[in-house]
């Protein structure tokens, strides 16, 4: 118990006081990026490229076929980091630490081939200075807590995400145009409160399967 009280300390130092969440929040929103370039790419679609402002915002432009893997790409923005928190608790669970922090090394070096801004690249290259230090000099507890700590912080920042993009619906209209629910509903017709909901839907199955991991082998 003092151990997961540590672990859910640092990761809410990380996502939640605004001097904290500064810095984190734009690794948080690569993750958002990637889950919409990952996602268009599994449905068939090209990436062109990935933007991360120092405001948060970003893009991820993809070209292909509209339909299916347009609303794909489209839904797996908010939710990317609460998958990924709950998958890299789970790997630290059930042994995959390692392994969890080699795939997100490389990825993260992948991401550089496709990434379209000066900015965006100097929060990969931190991020995957990051992931450099932990696999080369990090024992195997170690990197199991950094594993730990960041996957609660995503999964904070998922839901931090969340209210901020629901906020934007509510009493930001005028920003309207950076809200994936309002892009979906501009391409698909369907209301926008659909798309929060599915979003709020995905984010809160992946904080079940967290807890449910944790349940289990905490």
């Amino acid at each position: 118990m003092p151990v997961l009280v540590g672990v859910v300390a640092v990761a809410a130092l990380l996502s939640i006081p605004r001097l904290t969440w500064q810095w984190f929040g734009l690794f948080a929103t690569l993750v958002h990026e990637l889950g919409h370039a990952i996602a268009a790419i599994l449905s068939g679609r090209v990436v062109h490229g990935i933007r991360i402002r120092r405001n948060h915002s970003g893009d991820a432009m993809s070209s292909g076929r509209p339909g299916f893997g347009t609303v794909l790409s489209g839904v797996f923005g908010y939710p990317a980091p609460a998958i990924v928190g709950a998958a890299l608790l789970w790997s630290v669970f059930n042994g995959y630490t390692a392994i969890a922090l080699f795939v997100g090394g490389v990825i993260l070096i992948l991401t550089l081939l496709v990434i379209r801004n000066l900015f965006g690249v100097l929060v990969v290259l931190a991020s995957a200075g990051v992931a450099a230090l932990l696999w080369f000099y990090g024992s195997p507890e170690v990197r199991g807590y950094a594993l730990l700590v960041l996957g609660v912080a995503l999964l904070v920042g998922a839901v931090r995400g969340l209210v901020t993009v629901i906020g934007v619906h509510t009493s930001r209209r005028s920003q309207l145009q950076t809200s994936d629910a309002y892009l979906l509903y501009k391409s698909t017709g369907v209301p926008s409160p659909v798309w929060l909901l599915l979003f709020a839907v995905l984010i809160g199955a992946s904080l079940t399967f967290a807890i449910g991991t944790y349940a289990a082998n905490g």
